[in-house]
């Protein structure tokens, strides 16, 4: 079975660490994917549906820390993307909860064409802006060992 979003040096943009997430990022839609190819089961999905979430969450957060403290002048703007995601797998959740909604091919395909065009938009013009005015901030280097590991909360714990 092929990957559902096979990752190319093309969807780069020029933050390692960023660049290092939007990877992880699709290794796990393209697990999803094979979760429901596979037909592993409702819960199985579900559970690669929610680490999906938890690590775009988590990702979202330090690409927003990372606009803020370099002053981005689109910060609210792209934030308002982020925010719209979330909300809209905040109620598919919901709606899987309550056993009125399933994942879907065609959910794949929405969270596919969503991640492309935002990584080819929005997080384009951030990493050029970016690679012009910011710098790495310290605490990045725990942050992406924290998201290598799966263990965000260590990370954000300390954060707050």
């Amino acid at each position: 079975m092929a990957d559902l979003f096979e990752w190319s040096e093309a969807y780069h943009i020029g933050i390692g660490d960023i660049d290092e997430q939007h990877e992880e990022l699709v290794a796990l839609l393209n697990r999803l994917n094979a979760a429901i190819h596979e037909r592993q089961g409702s819960k199985a999905v579900r559970r690669t549906l929610d680490e999906l979430v938890n690590y775009t969450r988590e990702h979202f957060a330090i690409e927003e820390r990372l606009m803020q403290e370099s002053g981005y002048p689109e910060y609210e703007e792209h934030r308002s993307y982020h925010d719209a995601l979330i909300d809209q797998i905040h109620a598919l959740q919901a709606k899987l909860d309550k056993g009125e909604a399933s994942i879907t091919f065609e959910l794949l395909h929405f969270l596919r064409v969503w991640l492309i065009r935002h990584i080819c938009d929005v997080d384009q013009r951030f990493g050029s802006w970016y690679v012009e005015n910011g710098s790495r901030p310290a605490w990045m280097e725990e942050a992406q060992r924290a998201m290598r590991q799966r263990r965000w909360w260590q990370f954000w714990r300390a954060w707050q």
